[in-house]
């Protein structure tokens, strides 16, 4: 009996020690980041709460033990590792430390997201979209409609497809105009414009626009890439100063247009110069695409590095930044990346390419809200173009630059930290 009863209390101390922790790592061993991402938001949408290892190996998840949370790591193909009590403890005081550039970020909401686009696009015509359904975190297709009908404060974390808010059908006019498929959508942009009161598609874009300010202003979180950066911001700062030509509004444009931008009403960029020829791919000079043409950049040499930021003092570009590797492949779009210059002086630049001067990744704080965009179309297909078949991201399951895509997806969950002063 006496053997018994010593046999139990060394077993209870053996088990007190042994796993009650989850960890996910996001380092190189990790066999898919992506779904990993997927995981974490699962996790969320039951309502538990993940501790975030902030430059923990590659910014790791700790979870608690559950043999439901295992099942579903192994079934969607994500690396973990079961650890005890005792070895959480040692890497939560290794973080802690004044000495390491790490921290603990608390993901407690899952957020509820919503990504604008047409209800006509498939999932693979957008690089967050194509993340979100490879990752399996669910979403909301909204459109102006949803938006016209105020349902935006529904959502917590907002995408914007590679939408053309300036009403110029994305510059396509003088590749495109023939095609079926441009008519088609010419004439849905007009009709929803005049379901909605504007005389001009430009009209109801820049509504749209100054709606989803509104929603970051509230405290809401706004995402975009490729042309949804700049046109978005010029639209803002045209503020309905009619600088489009007659092939896309019916009527010259205003020859003054331009001196009267207001750039305080933009998010991101300022001092910048529209291109004004109605027959060029480009909205203005935000977008470095021509430029960097230049310095003979190719597939083969084109990166940019992200900055690595304070864990304990910034922690909102350090949850952003989080990756296995601070170099990232560069890939073009119809907005590349952002020339420096242009940038307002309070953006914070999270990931640059120093030779070609210009930001790939930058962020904003507006009101109570935040905002990222993301320079290019799809991280792992470099020079995408109209028509091609969709990224199979299966191939991809450890990308970096759909990395901060997914990063961003989790901010919205984060337990609001006051900053250290």
């Amino acid at each position: 009996m006496r053997r018994l009863l010593i046999f139990l209390i060394l077993a209870t101390f053996s088990l007190s020690g042994y796993a009650s922790k989850i960890l996910i790592p996001m380092d190189l061993s990790q066999s898919n980041h992506l779904k990993a991402y997927g995981i974490a938001y699962w996790v969320l949408s039951k309502d538990v709460s993940i501790d975030w290892m902030l430059n923990f190996r590659g910014g790791s998840f700790l979870l608690p033990s559950s043999a439901n949370i295992e099942k579903e790591l192994v079934i969607r193909g994500v690396s973990y590792e079961v650890i005890s009590d005792a070895t959480a403890a040692q890497y939560e005081s290794q973080i802690a430390s004044p000495s390491s550039n790490m921290d603990m970020m608390k993901l407690e909401k899952v957020p509820k997201i919503a990504v604008y686009t047409p209800k006509t696009k498939m999932p693979w015509d957008d690089a967050v979209t194509l993340a979100l359904t490879y990752a399996e975190i669910p979403y909301d297709i909204i459109y102006d409609d949803e938006l016209m009908a105020d349902e935006l404060t529904k959502y917590d974390w907002l995408h914007l497809h590679h939408e053309d808010f300036t009403g110029q059908y994305g510059k396509f006019y003088a590749s495109y105009s023939p095609y079926s498929w441009y008519q088609q959508q010419q004439r849905d942009y007009e009709a929803s414009a005049r379901k909605h009161g504007f005389a001009k598609v430009s009209q109801l874009k820049l509504a749209i626009a100054q709606k989803i300010r509104t929603f970051v202003a509230g405290g809401g979180f706004l995402f975009a890439m490729c042309s949804a950066t700049d046109s978005f911001d010029i639209a803002l700062a045209a503020n309905g100063v009619d600088f489009i030509e007659a092939m896309y509004d019916g009527d010259p444009a205003n020859p003054a247009a331009e001196s009267k931008f207001d750039f305080s009403q933009t998010l991101a960029f300022e001092d910048f110069k529209l291109k004004k020829d109605p027959l060029e791919y480009e909205f203005s000079d935000i977008d470095n695409t021509d430029a960097r043409r230049s310095r003979s950049l190719n597939e083969g040499n084109d990166f940019f590095k992200l900055f690595e930021f304070s864990a304990k003092w910034d922690p909102i570009p350090t949850m952003l930044t989080q990756n296995h590797t601070r170099l990232i492949k560069g890939f073009y779009g119809q907005t590349t990346a952002f020339k420096t210059r242009v940038i307002k002086p309070d953006v914070v630049t999270m990931g640059q390419n120093d030779a070609a001067e210009e930001a790939k990744y930058i962020h904003g704080v507006f009101g109570n809200g935040f905002w990222t965009f993301y320079g290019g179309h799809d991280p792992e297909d470099y020079q995408h173009r109209v028509g091609e078949e969709p990224t199979d991201l299966n191939l991809y399951p450890n990308s970096p630059g759909y990395r901060l895509i997914l990063n961003n997806i989790l901010f919205p969950a984060a337990k609001k930290k006051k900053r250290k002063t």
